[in-house]
């Protein structure tokens, strides 16, 4: 488990997948129009294969997904990965997602946070990327508040809900945190 301020992160388990439904279903309008994968017919067989692969990914050692939750409370607040690593040349992805009634309250900075901690102290990468489409705001202001420092506008980078979209390319690396 990984901590940062008010905010948990670790592995989803079974017991998660009630909430994690709910989470997602609250959040079609927010976290859908970036993540087609939040649709309003998002089910819990849609969530129990995502714990699944998460799992299988874990165990590979290719891709390291964790939920977002309130220290507190032990609501399910978001949930945030490490993937797409690079092992030649030492970076990943970072991504983040925060159910909308949680949304500005700090969640997705502490995974930013933690998580970005976590690559350089358990993998000993030099650098972590958040990739965020262009039209993006909420996200984009995150990454910049976070300390990622935005490095370009890369041209047809993401695939959201089928289409090429530009999005702009930020990285943190162990000496900026």
């Amino acid at each position: 488990m990984l901590a940062s301020g008010r905010f948990e992160f670790r592995p989803l388990v079974e017991s998660d997948l009630p909430s994690f439904v709910e989470a997602v279903l609250e959040s079609t309008a927010t976290v859908g129009k970036w993540m087609p994968w939040a649709h309003p017919n998002y089910t819990t067989a849609d969530a129990a294969s995502w714990f699944a692969h998460c799992e299988a990914e874990w165990e590979r050692g290719s891709s390291y997904e964790f939920g977002i939750f309130d220290a507190g409370s032990n609501t399910l607040v978001g949930g945030c990965g490490l993937n797409q690593f690079n092992p030649v040349n030492g970076f990943c992805n970072l991504g983040y997602w925060v159910r909308q009634s949680w949304q500005r309250q700090g969640a997705a900075l502490a995974a930013v946070q933690a998580l970005s901690q976590f690559a350089f102290a358990e993998f000993k990468l030099g650098r972590v990327e958040i990739v965020v489409a262009q039209h993006n705001t909420p996200s984009l202001s995150l990454a910049e508040r976070s300390g990622a420092v935005r490095e370009c506008l890369a041209r047809n980078r993401l695939k959201v809900h089928g289409c090429f979209t530009d999005a702009y390319v930020f990285s943190l690396v162990p000496s900026r945190l």
